[in-house]
C-alpha cells in the first residue's frame, strides 16, 4: 500500500540522493546565476503547501532585476533573459526545491505550489489541490504546464489528489521527462509566464477529461 509514510520516505531518500549527486551541478548553477542575474542566484517566495500551510519555496532565479527610469521592474518577458529561458526550458530552475522536499514542505510529485494570494480565490473543489504536499512536478506539469487553462490545471491537480499511487507517480516522472525534452508548455499562449489566477467565474468549468473517462 502506497501510504503517506511510504511516499514521504521515498521523497526524503530521493531528495537527499539528488542533492548529493547533483551538488556539482548546483554549485555551477549558483555561480552562473550570480553572473547572469547580477547577484543572488536564488529566488525565494512564500507558497501554500499541505492544507494551505505556508512555507518558503526556493528556486534558481530566471528573471533579472532590470527596472525602468521610474525604478519599476520591467515586464516579465523582458527580465526573462536568455539564461533564465534556458533554466526554465530545462527545468533546472526547480532543482533547489530538493531542499524543500528534504525538509518535508514538498514532495517529488504533487500539485505545483502557487501563490499565497490565490488561496481565497479557489472554489471549493479547487481547494482540494492542497490535500497533499505540493510537488516538484505534477500531473498538470507533465500534461500542458503553462499552456492549459487554470481550470484544466486545477482539475488535474484535484484528480491527482484523489488517485495518488506509486504507479501514477512513476508515470508522471516519465511524462515530465518527455515534456522537458520536448520543452512543452513552458509559456502560456499569451505570456512568457502564466497569467495570474483571478478566480474561476461562476459557470465556468474545466474541459479536461480525466483518464478514467477517456478509457470508456
Amino acid at each position: 500500500m502506497y501510504s503517506k509514510f511510504i511516499k514521504r520516505l521515498i521523497d526524503f531518500t530521493l531528495s537527499l540522493m539528488g542533492i548529493v549527486i547533483l551538488s556539482p551541478l548546483l554549485l555551477v548553477l549558483m555561480i552562473l546565476g550570480f553572473i547572469f542575474m547580477g547577484g543572488n542566484p536564488f529566488f525565494t517566495q512564500e507558497r501554500p503547501g499541505l492544507n494551505g500551510k505556508v512555507f518558503k519555496l526556493v528556486k534558481f532565479r530566471t528573471m533579472d532585476n532590470r527596472r525602468d527610469v521610474n525604478g519599476q521592474l520591467l515586464p516579465d518577458e523582458i527580465r526573462l533573459n536568455k539564461y533564465g529561458r534556458f533554466l526554465r526550458a530545462s527545468s533546472l530552475d526547480e532543482l533547489p526545491e530538493l531542499f524543500n522536499i528534504l525538509v518535508g514542505d514538498m514532495a517529488i510529485i504533487g500539485p505545483r505550489p502557487l501563490l499565497v494570494r490565490y488561496l481565497p480565490r479557489y472554489n471549493e473543489e479547487q481547494k482540494h489541490r492542497h490535500d497533499v504536499r505540493p510537488g516538484l512536478t505534477g500531473y498538470a506539469q507533465a500534461h500542458g504546464r503553462n499552456s492549459v487553462s487554470w481550470e484544466d490545471k486545477f482539475a488535474m491537480d484535484v484528480w491527482y489528489t484523489k488517485n495518488v499511487s506509486f504507479a501514477l507517480d512513476c508515470q508522471i516522472i516519465v511524462d515530465t521527462v518527455k515534456a522537458v525534452l520536448k520543452r512543452d508548455g513552458i509559456n502560456s499562449e499569451t505570456s512568457a509566464t502564466m497569467e495570474e489566477f483571478m478566480g474561476t467565474p461562476e459557470g465556468v468549468k474545466s474541459k479536461w477529461v480525466a483518464p478514467e473517462r477517456k478509457r470508456k
